[in-house]
């Protein structure tokens, strides 16, 4: 039954909506969004990260993998400064997502998406997904799933070459 939950979820979050989940490849620009932080400030993105590679992750508090994950890659982003990390919750309450966070301590933003739609114009049918976007707003990298420290640093090496 443990293993029926994310399975369930990730079924739930590709089915929110009226469009079938976009199809996001290395090479593509990143969909543009605006939504919240948990603090309050605005996110235009990737307006906003402009000539800055930047870590996207899409992540919910159930997801068993986005936990320990999500504490690798802070280490990974300690480790390159000129790196960003913005932490997208997928379809929970600002409540949640702020608990969770506050529970990892990591040292980068986490972003709304309460009704998931910035997870769909992704193409995001799982958690976790990260997507690594380069300064000019391209995707230059994509992980599903479940990763270790060492491919957060592989693809985070690659986005900054």
């Amino acid at each position: 039954m443990k293993r029926l939950l994310p399975l369930l979820c990730a079924l739930l979050l590709a089915a929110c909506g009226d469009e079938p989940p976009r199809k996001l490849n290395v090479g593509d620009p990143a969909p543009r969004f605006q939504t919240v932080r948990l603090d309050g400030t605005p996110v235009d993105f990737p307006a906003a990260y402009a000539g800055k590679p930047v870590l996207l992750r899409f992540w919910a508090d159930w997801c068993r993998f986005c936990e320990p994950e999500m504490k690798l890659i802070d280490i990974v982003r300690q480790r390159h400064p000129s790196l960003s990390v913005l932490a997208v919750n997928a379809g929970q309450d600002r409540s949640t997502v702020a608990a969770f966070m506050q529970k990892l301590g990591v040292g980068y933003p986490a972003a709304l998406d309460e009704s998931s739609k910035i997870a769909k114009s992704y193409g995001v049918v799982g958690l976790p997904t990260t997507y690594l976007i380069d300064g000019n707003g391209v995707v230059r990298g994509k992980i599903v799933g479940e990763a270790d420290e060492a491919m957060f640093e592989r693809q985070v090496r690659g986005l900054l070459q």
